[in-house]
């Protein structure tokens, strides 16, 4: 292509102001004309995500002028989500048993809700999880038969991506704040039966004698002073205060390039973290690209941060401190510091801000584990002969114990499993199942209280997460050997 000459900066203004098909077609005239494109202003075209015959150029940076009006984005995005939503569900239920079959029993710390059981994913025709068990990783991926509930999960929109936010907090944090977190183009796709208690507990390192100190309530910036004062140092108290504060990010902020009908004051870290804990909100991980290849996320809970030294599923920050003042610039706005500028970014300061709102998220405390003694391991005098048994399996046969040891079951470390042994790559809604490379080991202390499992929520339960590692570690698990296991996690 002749590249000639130079564009005037009118003729540049122009075409940022055009509707998108007409500046294809400009653009198109422009690169067979007699003027040069210089580099800078090339680079500023590509930004647009328009490249020579009107065809979208792959970038690292999403585009920073929005061309489209606003009114025009949202009318076409919710004429859109019902069709959206009918692919994502149609995807879960070809997947997955969503039925709400809790085990009887088995309640989650705060005693209100119960854990499900059961294993969801669903089999190929003619297949068990047995007979799967006695295959090797070639064969399953030769004869497609690795099942596609253990495949990666995509978003439930993953061209589009972002935070999702359960209804249930939705409704609580209009209530309590007047701040809507509705998305105009989707909501979220995993039933409430199959998310954590809402509210979750909180748990204290510094006052255990206080047990949950939650109140049963949501924790936003309308209570937590009254809730809090008197119990937390004014350090903490100021930590957690920025916790619960809004600020502007990718789909809810101030700018017409956001996902709100209004505009937003933005999220908080406890939208997502509810209570210190997790709701089940998603998101996509901001540092992969592209689109396809970004994981969903599976947001984990904040208690036990103060055993960690890994922070974030694939960056291995290596501070809460770090993941506080990050997590701002980068989860918030898809890694992107352009857009970020553009959306107002909120930049803490590390030694008031950020160390502030680190302390209170140490003093996050796992939640009891009355059956565990003091080394973490279960008390004979306490545990069933099941949860004994599973505790042997854990550390013996099923090979837990080598990336999850007592107490607090990591190691701190991160690790490749490499499920691409087993399947062939393939496009899933817009999510390429392909490789996931090493993940963080997330601490299995108080695992029956944060449903779903796994780095991207792929595993819908407990016993979904055994007959997954049984097939990967090839351990050739027996079926009691695997209630066991399931039993023995319960108490952690």
């Amino acid at each position: 292509m002749k590249l000639p000459g130079k564009i005037p900066v009118g003729s540049w203004f122009i075409l940022n102001n055009l509707k998108e098909k007409r500046r294809h077609e400009m653009l198109k005239k422009l690169f067979n004309s007699r003027w040069v494109v210089p580099g800078a202003l090339c680079a500023s075209l590509i930004a647009l995500g328009v490249a020579y015959a009107g065809e979208p150029v792959k970038s690292s940076y999403s585009p920073v002028v929005i061309t489209e009006p606003f009114e025009e984005t949202m009318s076409r995005m919710k004429a859109a989500k019902p069709g959206v939503m009918k692919r994502q569900m149609d995807l879960l239920n070809e997947r997955y048993d969503l039925d709400n079959r809790p085990a009887k029993g088995v309640m989650m710390s705060g005693g209100e809700k119960p854990v499900q059981e059961g294993v969801r994913a669903k089999l190929p025709k003619g297949m068990t999880w047995e007979k799967l068990a006695l295959m090797t990783p070639e064969e399953m991926r030769k004869k497609d038969l690795w099942p596609i509930g253990l495949l990666p999960l995509p978003h439930p929109n993953h061209q589009e991506g972002g935070m999702v936010f359960p209804k249930f907090h939705i409704d609580e944090i209009n209530k309590q704040e007047g701040r809507d977190l509705t998305r105009f183009d989707l909501d979220l796709d995993l039933p409430d039966h199959l998310l954590p208690e809402f509210p979750s507990p909180i748990y204290l390192t510094t006052r255990p004698d206080l047990g949950d100190v939650s109140q049963g309530k949501v924790v936003t910036m309308m209570n937590y002073y009254e809730m809090f004062n008197g119990i937390l140092n004014p350090k903490q108290l100021e930590g957690l205060r920025l916790l619960v504060t809004a600020f502007p990010q990718q789909q809810f902020n101030q700018t017409k390039d956001r996902r709100s009908e209004l505009p937003s004051r933005g999220v908080t870290c406890f939208d997502c973290h509810l209570n210190g804990h997790t709701n089940g909100a998603t998101h996509l991980v901001g540092d992969i690209r592209p689109q396809e290849f970004r994981h969903r996320l599976d947001i984990p809970t904040l208690r036990g941060v103060n055993i960690q030294r890994l922070f974030g599923s694939q960056r291995a920050l290596k501070s809460i401190e770090d993941f506080t003042e990050f997590e701002q610039r980068a989860a918030y706005f898809d890694g992107d510091p352009v857009i970020a500028t553009k959306k107002g970014v909120n930049v803490l300061e590390r030694g008031s801000q950020a160390h502030f709102m680190a302390e209170f998220q140490a003093l996050l405390d796992f939640p009891p584990a009355p059956k565990l003694n003091i080394y973490g391991k279960l008390d004979p005098k306490k545990a069933t002969e099941s949860e004994l048994r599973g505790e042997e399996i854990f550390s013996g046969k099923a090979q837990c114990a080598v990336c999850h040891p007592a107490p607090y079951y990591t190691d701190n470390l991160m690790h490749n499993l490499k499920t691409e042994r087993f399947f062939k790559p393939r496009m899933v809604n817009g999510r390429m199942a392909a490789s996931d490379g090493p993940i963080k080991t997330f601490p299995l202390r108080g695992i029956k209280d944060s449903p779903p499992y796994l780095h991207d929520g792929r595993l819908l339960t407990l016993e979904d997460t055994v007959e997954f590692f049984n097939l990967v570690q090839e351990l050739k698990l027996k079926e009691k050997e695997k209630k066991d296991l399931v039993n023995f996690m319960r108490v952690l």
